[in-house]
């Protein structure tokens, strides 16, 4: 389909404050030495550093302590991203890519999450519904409104991220979204929007017209 695949508005990256974020210092604080240290042959980002295997990491002379050490920054760089403070006006699909994109798009598995909103579409919470495999993360309405009803919200905002970098939705995203949206209908909360997570671009299913 042809339409709304956006690049992002803004800035969508989010400084890491309690954390070493360049590669080098990453590695220089799992292995206590100065950055200047860390092997030449080192991933010469943070984004690289995150997308390392355990073996590539082993490679630079990491013992098993230092490389848990590494593996255990990454994740607090990964989940450090702000999420959505309860209260948040939602505006639109460039808010959730915003709150999104640093913690999803280097993903190796496809998370599923919704934001819960109240009447006047401010953010209740954020819930990850699943998380799945390379190409699919498997949700059932049931795991997807449950938290909804129980959290008193109005409407609902589904995120999930495509590892493979192209935000297109697939024929499954379409199907399930559309069995969301009817469900959503039965139980009295709406759906606002669907959006899928690439790299450093996003689809909104409610820009390209397939909320319904």
């Amino acid at each position: 389909m042809n339409g709304a695949t956006l690049s992002p508005v803004g800035d969508a990256s989010l400084a890491v404050p309690a954390a070493p974020t360049g590669a080098r210092a990453l590695l220089a604080a799992a292995l206590g030495i100065p950055a200047e240290r860390v092997s030449d042959s080192a991933p010469d980002s943070a984004r690289a550093l995150l997308t390392s295997t355990d073996s590539e990491l082993a490679a630079l002379g990491l013992t098993a302590v230092q490389l848990a050490k590494v593996r255990a920054i990454v994740e607090l760089v990964r989940q450090s991203a702000e999420p959505l403070s309860r209260g948040t006006l939602f505006r639109d699909a460039g808010d959730i890519f915003r709150a999104f994109h640093a913690r999803m798009r280097d993903l190796k598995v496809e998370q599923f999450w919704a934001v819960l909103l109240d009447s006047k579409h401010r953010v209740l919470r954020e819930v990850m519904v699943s998380q799945g495999t390379l190409n699919s993360s498997p949700v059932h309405p049931r795991e997807v409104f449950a938290p909804a009803i129980r959290h008193s919200a109005a409407a609902v905002v589904f995120i999930h991220n495509h590892p493979s970098g192209d935000p297109s939705p697939s024929a499954d995203d379409l199907s399930i979204t559309d069995r969301l949206c009817e469900v959503g209908r039965v139980v009295g909360i709406r759906v606002v929007d669907h959006v899928v997570i690439g790299d450093g671009a996003f689809t909104s299913f409610s820009a390209r017209g397939l909320i319904r």
